[in-house]
């Protein structure tokens, strides 16, 4: 455990400095966007992009990985829902695009800012593989699919008369509107075709890929920040603290349970790639869905909350869970 400990503590200790570092003035909130756009646009795909090209492509795209986690997030949101969704208006629970994005933080863990270099961290590069299909379906499936369950209208409106569909291909659109995927997909080219980047242009991608990590984490205590003090309601703990725990216990659950029954019906799949897999799952929810719930008028409070307590649970659920399963780091 305390070699465990040894490489999560940083990690969230970065986080905290990111949210205290607003806090106190030492950041203003307006550079947050500017730090987020760095991550996103710049330093994230330059490590995805080093990542792909450095690998076979059926290391990047397993079909039974991506069955066991794309299987996994359905069944998340479809229980979140379930769980948290008003069944009359006087009842408990929450409305359809509120209980969507609940679906979305539990769903959608914080793979791109924080689980790859925490679990680089503590398996080794080889996790990259595993990893980078979870974060196309993340991207491309789960995020589509609770948008457009967000953008549903009641029966009574006749925004409805094109249902699911037409909410799911702006969803869809935007998702391929997210530079991630396609640095994974350059990168998987690049290696397919042996183009070897000339010498300057590595050296800048690889700088920029070695910027993620610590800037990726800083910002997600900054957005978590200003997440807090953009949030427009009060919202009592049973509507947040639940969806919290399913995000830290049943999904790695989940996705431990998916791979039983895969090897069960005689799929090969490799006990270190399935650990990737929960240990992902495993991970609190991803930071950036605050500022998504708050473009779609979404109860940006409950969001923040659900992604602020999973953060700070995630030190010790995270390190428990990978204790429990035996990760000794190298």
């Amino acid at each position: 455990m305390q070699a465990i400990l040894a490489v999560t503590f940083p990690f969230f200790a970065l986080v905290l400095l990111g949210y205290l570092a607003v806090q106190r003035n030492y950041l203003p909130e307006s550079a947050i966007p500017g730090l987020n756009g760095f991550v996103l646009f710049f330093a994230l795909p330059c490590m995805l992009f080093r990542f792909g090209s450095s690998m076979p492509f059926a290391q990047l795209i397993d079909p039974v990985l991506i069955a066991i986690w794309g299987g996994s997030a359905l069944l998340m949101v479809g229980f979140t829902i379930a769980l948290t969704l008003r069944r009359s208006p006087e009842g408990p629970g929450v409305s359809m695009k509120d209980a969507a994005f609940g679906a979305l933080v539990a769903a959608f863990p914080n793979s791109g800012f924080m689980g790859f270099p925490l679990l680089i961290g503590l398996l080794g590069e080889k996790v990259a593989g595993p990893l980078i299909g979870c974060i196309l379906i993340d991207i491309v499936v789960t995020s589509s699919l609770c948008l457009a369950l967000a953008q549903l209208r009641p029966a009574s409106e006749t925004a409805t008369q094109h249902g699911l569909w037409a909410p799911l291909g702006r969803a869809m659109r935007g998702a391929f509107s997210n530079p991630l995927p396609w640095a994974i997909a350059l990168g998987a080219a690049v290696a397919a075709l042996s183009v070897p980047l000339p010498g300057p242009v590595k050296e800048i991608v690889r700088m920029l890929g070695d910027a993620a990590t610590p800037v990726a984490l800083f910002t997600i205590g900054a957005v978590l920040w200003r997440a807090q003090q953009h949030a427009h309601t009060r919202t009592p703990t049973a509507d947040y603290l639940p969806v919290a725990l399913v995000k830290l216990l049943v999904h790695p659950l989940l996705v431990l349970s998916g791979g039983v029954v895969a090897n069960a019906l005689g799929a090969t799949i490799s006990q270190f790639a399935l650990l990737v897999l929960v240990l992902n799952a495993a991970l609190p929810s991803a930071s950036n869905v605050a500022i998504l719930a708050e473009r779609y008028g979404a109860d940006n409070g409950r969001v923040t909350r659900i992604i602020m307590v999973s953060t700070a649970l995630a030190f010790v659920s995270f390190s428990v869970i990978a204790w429990a399963f035996g990760v000794r780091r190298d």
